[in-house]
């Protein structure tokens, strides 16, 4: 797919953006759904020793490659988790309850992160624009519908995973050069590194709250090829200082 260029001189030709915790709040409902799961294997063991989320993660971990991202993972990644970790005395009760907790997480509100349609909107102005979120097809397109950003994005990718491979397919398809990319998200592991390990450029914006699986990355804390914004307000900002960073390579 051709893309048309920006209307002037720009070392910068599209500019993708995350969605979870980037465009609106995600990680938050993720927690509560996990501390829920605890307080019900509360009733069988001791939850307050640390291996017991730790075990959780392992196992999601270990079922990324079935069952992917999003909150059906996670609930049968909870499920499994709970069989195991009580010696399969978890009982039917508690299993329809983790499922709930599943349910209440695919129907949690969408709530857009403050500055990002006014940045976004404006960056639209200046640059072509792609939203490239992974996780759970039918609960990614529920969240982009209800937060309504159909008419900032004119392309929308959703994937099963962020890695360079991924980003060199969408980056062939708008038959672009990586380095005139630059993705801003608040993941280093998956919207930065691969990014930049290509040759592209990132902006990363630290959410509040990161999932474990997540934190786990090789970006050094001065990266050149990544700018870090601490709000959406500031993403304007950051893809200036990269024009001046491309210019100066």
């Amino acid at each position: 797919m051709k893309i048309s260029t920006p209307a002037r001189s720009s070392a910068i030709g599209l500019v993708g953006f995350d969605g979870d915790d980037t465009l609106w709040k995600s990680e938050d409902y993720y927690r509560k759904a996990e501390q829920d799961y605890l307080d019900l294997l509360s009733h069988y063991i001791d939850v307050h020793d640390t291996q017991t989320a730790r075990h959780l993660l392992d196992v999601q971990r270990r079922n990324l490659a079935v069952f992917g991202y999003g909150v059906k993972a996670m609930t049968l990644s909870m499920i499994e988790a709970a069989i195991d970790i009580t010696d399969s005395r978890v009982s039917a009760t508690h299993i329809q309850r983790m499922l709930d907790i599943g349910h209440d997480t695919l129907r949690h509100p969408v709530e857009l992160i403050d500055g990002v349609r006014e940045s976004v909107a404006r960056i639209a102005e200046q640059y072509p624009v792609v939203l490239i979120t992974k996780g759970d097809l039918f609960h990614q397109e529920a969240k982009i519908k209800v937060a309504q950003l159909h008419d900032l994005f004119p392309r929308i990718e959703i994937v099963s995973e962020k890695d360079p491979q991924t980003y060199a397919r969408v980056l062939a398809e708008f038959d672009l050069p990586i380095n005139q990319f630059v993705m801003v998200g608040n993941s280093l592991r998956s919207d930065i590194e691969p990014v930049v390990t290509l040759g592209g450029w990132g902006v990363h914006t630290p959410y509040a709250v990161t999932w474990a699986h997540e934190t786990e990355h090789g970006v050094a804390d001065d990266e050149p090829r990544m700018v870090t914004a601490d709000t959406a307000w500031d993403w304007p900002a950051a893809l200036q200082a990269i024009e001046a960073k491309a210019a100066a390579a």
